[in-house]
């Protein structure tokens, strides 16, 4: 996909995406499942456990999206 993403297949239930920031004490994953819902993870300190799960609907998603990326304009 992209250098520092790393994508896994999950059988049944959609992709995870790995993604490295730059920082060897925080780290994200988003894993998108097959019916839209994304669940995106937050990891500090290397711990296996997240500190933070928020889920998103297709729409939040691509509303968070727009923000990360500078796409979004107000109306």
């Amino acid at each position: 996909m992209g250098q520092g993403v790393h994508v896994q297949e999950l059988p049944g239930m959609g992709k995870r995406y790995d993604i490295e920031l730059g920082r060897s004490d925080q780290r994200i994953s988003v894993v998108v499942r097959s019916g839209g819902v994304r669940d995106l993870y937050v990891f500090d300190d290397r711990s296996s456990e997240p500190a933070a799960v928020i889920e998103l609907s297709d729409e939040e998603a691509r509303k968070v999206g727009a923000v990360l990326s500078s796409t979004y304009f107000e109306g």
